[in-house]
């Protein structure tokens, strides 16, 4: 290691320890420890350009240890990204750009938000998955506009995660040679050494997985890190996992190799004690020799020829395949929601009941050439989840140009890597499973949500009406935990009309993800379903009089059920009006104007129904109305006797409205 190299490399590390020591609060023992490895990867080997943060053929980095985000913001404010040494100042603080994790979006050069130990694993196989994709799609011979790498940083807690086991299992099936991960070995947990609960041979496990491993013992070796990263890049055939051993806590004697440097400042006086055992000349914060800020910038210099050279090839590429480049435009644009819109075709539907599953199925197919940058699959359910596009292949290590994934039963690392394809740009992703099954990915949806990706969710068997299965595997109380997500569409539409309106929203949302909560069992056509569904909530069946004496309310399959009441009611002399609200988020985005209209404030006899937790429903019935919901876990019999069982009957809602106007 060279005197620059040294200065550089310790340079982190003090930046790391002074913002967290300012701010009272942080993780500096993964900075402080992971300093070497980090700067090999950004200086020898990371193909970025610091001017052009969004280069598509830039190799994708992940701190998935995302407690360590001092580690990261250290080297964006080094390498010139933007990062002032004032933003580094304001680490954790109100409004800055150094938040305590890193957040996508929010700091320029965060490749994913990161955080929750593990996510990051499985984003950078969704990134990688999206790079092998795209390269089998738009690389010619002697122009390979798609072709870099995605490595990802993380420590033991990762490799403990569940989530890492999954993602790598099928980055190893997949022989995803551009992925490489980088295992922080510091043997050292929160409560102690990683030998309380981690004793297990994790690079035998990878082996398993199908991974190259290789080993630095010396974490402190930028000759021997390079090395391995070098021979990670040479395996063509297999994903590479690197093992590092550190020491967390580096450099600060007090603090290395203990637990208590994971996750609090080291102390004035220990930080002090890390300048003199650093060889650190400077005792002010944050003050970095001009020496190592020139040295970095030469290192950033090299990127920005990268991506020179890249763009003289695209002009070229451009110049020799147009065709390819007006594919190239369309997948890395916005589907175009307003060609869809006017789409007759694709709203079309058979009069005739169908499983809102099957008509999500439909529509998929129908969008797979409209919209070619479709691209995704489900947890081992595809035949029943309906998500499969027919004539597009199956992704392998044997296709990378399939848009058909097979994730395996692995709904958690689902849930990452469509985030981390979704992340790296030039797909829109989507994954399927059965609606209850969703509990699996909540992590991972609410980091979709969070980081505001485009991603569909298409979930299946979405109640009670899964029938014999019975209670493990009917949906309840997921509806309301979804719903209660920020950010989030969930979208259960009743019939084809609303399911066309859901795959719509889905396309056209540039910033929020898309949760398609569909039916097993047939569902008939609604005469008055409309494209209104979008609004989230709107009257699908009128009452005769202008001011009906009752509102019913109802989503996906109890839609029908619901006007099946407006009709009992009506005969004897009720006159209701009934509303889908196939989705609360977007009604609740409507102006108020809207919402009187549907649902006026004068009428304040109100029944909701739906096969689920009522829980949510209150805001729209009131005081003086009722909920016709479940409130246990269902049972194990056909689907049709579930319901009359537990009361969702033409009758029982009738009864429901009956009773309010009496009282």
């Amino acid at each position: 290691m060279s005197m620059s190299e040294m200065a550089s490399v310790n340079a982190i590390r003090i930046l790391a320890a002074d913002a967290i020591q300012k701010a009272n609060s942080g993780h500096p023992g993964l900075p402080l420890g992971s300093a070497p490895m980090a700067y090999t990867l950004w200086a020898r080997h990371l193909k970025h350009d610091p001017k052009a943060p969004q280069w598509v053929d830039r190799d994708r980095f992940i701190l998935s240890g995302g407690h360590g985000s001092m580690l990261l913001y250290a080297l964006l404010h080094l390498f010139g990204y933007g990062l002032t040494v004032e933003d580094l100042r304001n680490f954790r603080q109100d409004g800055s750009l150094t938040p305590g994790h890193p957040e996508y979006g929010h700091t320029v050069g965060v490749e994913a938000t990161t955080g929750p130990l593990g996510a990051g694993m499985g984003m950078a196989v969704g990134m990688a998955m999206a790079e092998a994709h795209l390269a089998a799609v738009f690389n010619q011979p002697g122009y390979p506009v798609v072709d870099h790498y995605t490595f990802v940083l993380g420590g033991d807690g990762c490799l403990m995660e569940g989530i890492s086991s999954e993602a790598f299992s099928l980055a190893g099936t997949l022989g995803l040679s551009k992925l490489i991960v980088l295992y922080d070995s510091n043997g050292i947990s929160i409560e102690g050494g990683t030998e309380l609960a981690f004793t297990e041979n994790v690079e035998a496990r990878m082996a398993a997985f199908g991974f190259q491993t290789l080993m630095v013992e010396d974490g402190n070796d930028l000759a021997a890190i390079d090395a391995a990263i070098a021979a990670a890049k040479e395996d063509t055939t297999r994903p590479s996992f690197i093992t590092v051993k550190t020491q967390i806590g580096y450099g600060c004697p007090a603090k290395q190799g203990k637990a208590s440097a994971h996750g609090e400042p080291l102390g004035e006086e220990n930080v002090r004690a890390l300048r003199e055992t650093l060889g650190w000349r400077s005792e002010e914060p944050f003050a970095v020799p001009e020496e190592v800020y020139r040295h970095y910038e030469k290192l950033a210099r090299r990127g920005m020829e990268d991506h020179a050279a890249w763009q003289k090839m695209f002009a070229e590429y451009q110049k020799q395949f147009p065709e390819m480049k007006k594919l190239w435009d369309t997948y890395h644009a916005e589907p175009d929601a307003a060609a869809l819109l006017n789409d007759d075709e694709f709203w079309s539907y058979e009069d005739k009941p169908q499983a809102t599953r099957s008509l999500s199925g439909i529509m998929l197919n129908r969008l797979k050439d409209r919209v070619p940058q479709l691209f995704g699959g489900s947890a081992d359910l595809a035949p029943s989840n309906k998500t499969a596009m027919k004539g597009a292949g199956d992704f392998s290590r044997k296709n990378y140009g399939g848009r058909n994934l097979h994730f395996g039963v692995r709904e958690l690392a689902m849930g990452a890597m469509v985030n981390g394809i979704a992340l790296h740009g030039g797909l829109r992703p989507y994954a399927g499973t059965f609606f209850v099954f969703s509990d699996y990915m909540k992590p991972m949806i609410r980091l979709a949500a969070l980081m505001k990706l485009p991603v569909t969710y298409v979930f299946t068997h979405d109640s009670i009406g899964v029938g014999e299965d019975g209670p493990t595997h009917e949906p309840v109380e997921q509806l309301a935990m979804l719903r209660a997500t920020p950010n989030l569409h969930v979208f259960r539409p009743a019939d084809a009309t609303e399911t066309a309106a859901g795959w719509y929203l889905a396309m056209s949302s540039k910033t929020t993800p898309t949760a398609l909560v569909l039916s097993r069992q047939n569902l008939p056509q609604l005469s008055g379903s409309s494209r209104e569904a979008l609004k989230g909530g709107y009257v699908v069946s009128s009452s005769v009089k202008k001011l009906p004496d009752g509102i019913l309310l109802a989503s996906g399959s109890e839609v029908s059920l619901a006007i099946e009441a407006q009709t009992l009611l009506r005969a004897d002399g009720i006159d209701v009006r009934v509303v889908s609200m196939p989705s609360m988020d977007l009604f609740e985005n409507q102006n108020d104007t809207y919402k009187e209209e549907i649902l006026p404030h004068n009428v304040r006899a109100r029944v909701a129904v739906e096969a689920a937790a009522g829980f949510g429903w209150e805001r729209y019935v009131g005081l003086d109305g009722a909920v016709v919901a479940m409130t246990g876990f269902g049972a194990s019999a056909p689907g049709e006797q579930l319901f009359k069982k537990f009361g969702f009957t033409g009758d029982k809602v009738a009864e429901a409205m009956k009773k309010i106007l009496r009282d």
